[in-house]
């Protein structure tokens, strides 16, 4: 086993978001009962540690999960609507919340590191679109996931943003129109989730999805995770002409040479990050 190592000093550790940095796995566990609401300082806190491990060495992959007995139920509408008595009638908090949202779901997909959601649970309005802006997503068998806020009169327009670039528009619209809940095997069939597994065996299994992409060159991630979303926006011509020079530049990366040689070698390479 490797060693745990602790991202924040000793007395600052929020009780809502937990974390652990072990062999090269960077676990930010969410603990805001009892929702899980993303709250300001839910999204704070998450963003501060994203920021954090973008430059640490020692973080190779990142996972977010739950310690409760649901993955996230999206944005804290107590919190919301006690801003309702704002002389601005709350606009102000309202679009700070909305800023702040939007900027974490981003700060994940412009990670250098590829993230992993661990979904068990409940998964609803933001906190649905928290695992459909993560790269890779495991739930439970016991999971569920919805965009319900067209039952409460708040239609899921920035959950919506992550939503319709995970799964197939038809597919999309049925969730944010209806507001009605998926199973699990359902999400996985929409493209929402990678895999189903037993709730039992949900957190073995990723870890040992974090496992195989930390033993990876944390180079070669970056610059794969990068060019997968740039070229994701943009037609097919312009795509092949940016990735064939980002493979290129790839070619040219001393882990590139590494890994090749050793392959050719049939022995395991050793990455540099160079």
């Amino acid at each position: 086993m490797g060693e745990v190592h602790a991202i924040r000093k000793e007395g600052q550790v929020s009780p809502i978001v937990g974390h652990e940095l072990l062999d090269g796995i960077l676990r930010l566990t969410l603990q805001n009962a009892p929702a899980n609401a993303l709250s300001i300082a839910m999204m704070q806190l998450l963003l501060e540690h994203l920021r954090s491990a973008r430059e640490d060495k020692a973080v190779r992959v990142i996972v977010i999960d739950s310690s409760l007995k649901l993955f996230s139920a999206g944005h804290d509408l107590k919190e919301l609507s006690s801003h309702r008595s704002d002389e601005d009638r709350g606009r102000a908090f309202f679009e700070q919340t909305m800023r702040l949202c939007a900027e974490l779901m981003q700060a994940i997909v412009s990670h250098p590191k590829p993230v992993i959601a661990g979904v068990d649970g409940l998964a609803t309005a933001a906190g649905c679109q928290l695992v459909a802006s993560c790269d890779l997503a495991v739930c439970s068998d016991k999971s569920t996931f919805c965009t319900p806020g067209v039952n409460i009169g708040l239609f899921c327009s920035t959950p919506m943003v992550a939503l319709s670039r995970n799964v197939s528009r038809k597919q999309a619209m049925e969730m944010l129109l209806t507001g009605e809940t998926i199973d699990a095997s359902t999400a996985r069939e929409f493209g929402l989730v990678n895999r189903v597994v037993p709730q039992e065996y949900l957190n073995q299994i990723v870890r040992k999805y974090a496992q195989a992409i930390a033993a990876k060159s944390p180079l070669v991630l970056k610059i794969g995770k990068e060019a997968f979303y740039k070229q994701a926006e943009m037609d097919l011509a312009s795509a092949y002409d940016y990735t064939a020079q980002v493979m290129v530049e790839n070619m040219l990366a001393r882990d590139a040479e590494e890994g090749i040689g050793a392959f050719m070698e049939k022995r395991k390479p050793e990455w540099t990050g160079e």
